[in-house]
């Protein structure tokens, strides 16, 4: 299984512009995709559903994400 992106609605599409620049056969949605959680969502259930999804979450937002188990922040 490919790995499969998450952009959370604070980046600007360019992130999702240029991750596919470098590689084509990635799966990346933004919140509010039709197959993402829709704008507005909380951190919580954004993170339930990566987790459900098997997504990997991208966001610039360290104060409102909250201590999650499978939460890294690099």
């Amino acid at each position: 299984m490919s790995i499969r992106y998450l952009l959370d609605e604070n980046l600007p599409p360019t992130f999702r512009e240029q991750l596919l620049r470098y590689q084509l056969n990635l799966t990346v949605l933004m919140v509010g995709d039709p197959d993402a959680p829709p704008k507005g969502t909380l951190d919580p259930e954004i993170l339930s559903w990566c987790e459900e999804q098997r997504f990997l979450l991208v966001t610039r937002n360290r104060r409102s994400m909250p201590v999650h188990p499978t939460l890294k922040f690099i």
